[in-house]
C-alpha cells in the first residue's frame, strides 16, 4: 500500500473509529467525523504524506459520566506483541482510565490478546485492526437500527413480556455488531428493523 492509500485508508478508520465512540455515548467533535482528507492530511501526516499514527490517539470522556473514559492506541506495529501492548497498558495506568481500544494495521499475537484476557479484571481492552475499520458496518443500508438496553431498560423489557433472559434470541459476543458497540454477555439490544404492514417494528437480542 502506497503512502497515498494508507493516508485514505487512516482518514476512513479515523472517521470510523469517532462515529463507534460516539455511538457508544462518549463525547466526539463532529468535526472529527466530518473532515475531509485533505484536512486529515494536513493535521496528521508529515511532509512525506505518511500519517504519524501516534498523532491519532485520542481519548474521551461519556456524556453522562465524566469519569466515565475511554483511550484509543493507534498502533504502527504491524503484528502486535506484549511489548505494545504493556506501553497502552502504562499509558491507561497513567491515565487512570479503565477502557482502551487499540487499532492495528496488521494482526494481534495471541501473546497479545492473552494480555487482554489477563488484565480484564482491571482494564477492559478491545482490538480492531484496521481493515475492520475501513467501512462503519452501521451505515450498511442492510443493517437494520441497533440500541443498547442500560440495565433498567432491559429489566422493564423483561417485565412487560414475561420473559427470562435464557429466551431472548442470542447475538454473539465476536459478532461485527456487537464488536462495534461493545457490547459485553448479558447486555440486551434493541433491534429496528422496517415492516411494509406496521412501518417498523423491534426486536430483542441478549449478548452471549
Amino acid at each position: 500500500m502506497s503512502d497515498g492509500d494508507d493516508s485514505a485508508a487512516l482518514w476512513k478508520v479515523n472517521r470510523t473509529i469517532h462515529e463507534l465512540v460516539k455511538d457508544r455515548g462518549y463525547q466526539v467533535a463532529d468535526e472529527e467525523i466530518n473532515m475531509s482528507l485533505a484536512d486529515f492530511k494536513a493535521q496528521y501526516a508529515n511532509n512525506g504524506g505518511t500519517v504519524d499514527r501516534n498523532q491519532l490517539n485520542f481519548f474521551t470522556n461519556s456524556r453522562t459520566d465524566p469519569s466515565n473514559q475511554i483511550f484509543i492506541f493507534f498502533s504502527d506495529e504491524k503484528s502486535v506483541g506484549v511489548k505494545t501492548m504493556r506501553k497502552l497498558l502504562n499509558i491507561l495506568e497513567e491515565k487512570n482510565i479503565a477502557k482502551g481500544i487499540i487499532i492495528f494495521p496488521g494482526t494481534m499475537t495471541s501473546s497479545a490478546r492473552k494480555v487482554i484476557s489477563a488484565m480484564q479484571a482491571r482494564f477492559r481492552l478491545e482490538e480492531f485492526a484496521e481493515a475492520d475499520l475501513l467501512v462503519n458496518i452501521t451505515h450498511h443500508k442492510l443493517v437494520p437500527r441497533h440500541e443498547v438496553l442500560d440495565p433498567e431498560q432491559k429489566k422493564l423489557l423483561l417485565e412487560r413480556y414475561r420473559l427470562k433472559e435464557t429466551q431472548l434470541p442470542r447475538i454473539q459476543l465476536a459478532d461485527p455488531i456487537a464488536r462495534y458497540y461493545g457490547l459485553r454477555r448479558g447486555q440486551v439490544v434493541k433491534i429496528t428493523r422496517p415492516s411494509e404492514t406496521s412501518g417498523r417494528y423491534a426486536s430483542y437480542r441478549i449478548c452471549f
